[in-house]
């Protein structure tokens, strides 16, 4: 009799855990679920009010990426890169989708390359500016040196002040600069 009593509690105990769960009952067990988005956009449009349209619009773009083409098949729609691409289904298959992210791949290296090209093109057209722009800044603001004045007479200088003697010592230095650095005269070819 115990193990009767036993398992009468232990079927009642089950019982008990299957009754305390809540229930989840779909209710697409009953009608047919939509199998793209078009099928899921006209069940959505029969909705009541219209924040259900729109929830249910939500879930059919979360649902399905793909789109009917009017020939038959499916097109995805990549924002990224604006175009579009043939795929099998209502959604890409994990092959479909690793070419759509390669051609992504290959889309923003084109991207780069443009740019990259558009802002060479721009710096070379400055540089060919550039030379006409500078010489005429060049002679617009370019400023002609004027000869330093020479120091007052020696009468005006106190004795044995270097500002004084500096341009006598400095002409002297030439002169004897120019006696060892003298080269010769070229003679003409031919004489």
């Amino acid at each position: 009799m115990t193990a009767w009593r036993s398992r009468v509690l232990l079927v009642a105990g089950i019982a008990g855990l299957i009754a305390s769960q809540p229930v989840r009952v779909s209710a697409q067990w009953w009608s047919r679920a939509p199998a793209d988005f078009e099928d899921c956009a006209d069940a959505a449009e029969k909705a009541v009010t219209k924040e259900e349209k729109t929830t249910a619009l939500a879930e059919c773009n979360a649902k399905f990426a793909g789109r009917r083409k009017p020939g038959g098949g499916y097109t995805y729609y990549d924002f990224m890169q604006d175009r579009t691409f043939d795929i099998a289904g209502p959604n890409p298959t994990s092959q479909e989708q690793k070419y759509i992210d390669e051609q992504y791949t290959i889309y923003l290296e084109n991207q780069k390359r443009s740019s990259i090209a558009a802002a060479f093109s721009v710096k070379q057209q400055q540089q060919e500016q550039t030379p006409v722009q500078q010489t005429s800044l060049r002679t617009e603001t370019e400023k002609v040196p004027i000869p330093r004045e020479r120091p007052r007479a020696l009468r005006d200088c106190a004795r044995h002040k270097f500002s004084c003697d500096w341009p006598k010592l400095s002409e002297g230095l030439n002169g004897l600069k120019k006696l060892f650095t003298a080269q010769p005269q070229k003679t003409a070819k031919g004489s």
